[in-house]
């Protein structure tokens, strides 16, 4: 029962990617077009950069006001939390149940 639950947290953390990729390509994009300032602070490579990760994990992105952007940077972080939350429990069931394989069963 527990690598069923551990399963049910990675296909969030797949749902999360799956939202990721679509929204935060999005406002990385708004924020070239209207925003060119903060997107220099993102750098080049922010689609994978940790730091802007987190600038939007952190909910940083608020800063900007722009109504249209933070629309877009909302779904990326919900995604981004979910991936993170997924991955952070399957991972501790999937220990779990190698620490107690009794229960796991």
């Amino acid at each position: 029962m527990v690598l069923f639950f551990a399963l049910l947290f990675l296909a969030l953390a797949i749902a999360g990617a799956t939202a990721f990729v679509i929204f935060w390509p999005l406002a990385l994009v708004h924020l070239r077009d209207r925003h060119p300032q903060v997107r220099a602070n993102l750098g080049e490579a922010a689609f994978a950069d940790p730091r802007a990760l987190w600038w939007l994990l952190s909910m940083r992105y608020r800063q900007v006001r722009d109504a249209a952007f933070t629309g877009l940077a909302t779904p990326a972080m919900i995604a981004l939390s979910c991936i993170v939350l997924g991955l952070v429990m399957a991972g501790i069931l999937w220990l779990w149940s190698l620490a107690f394989p009794e229960i796991g069963a």
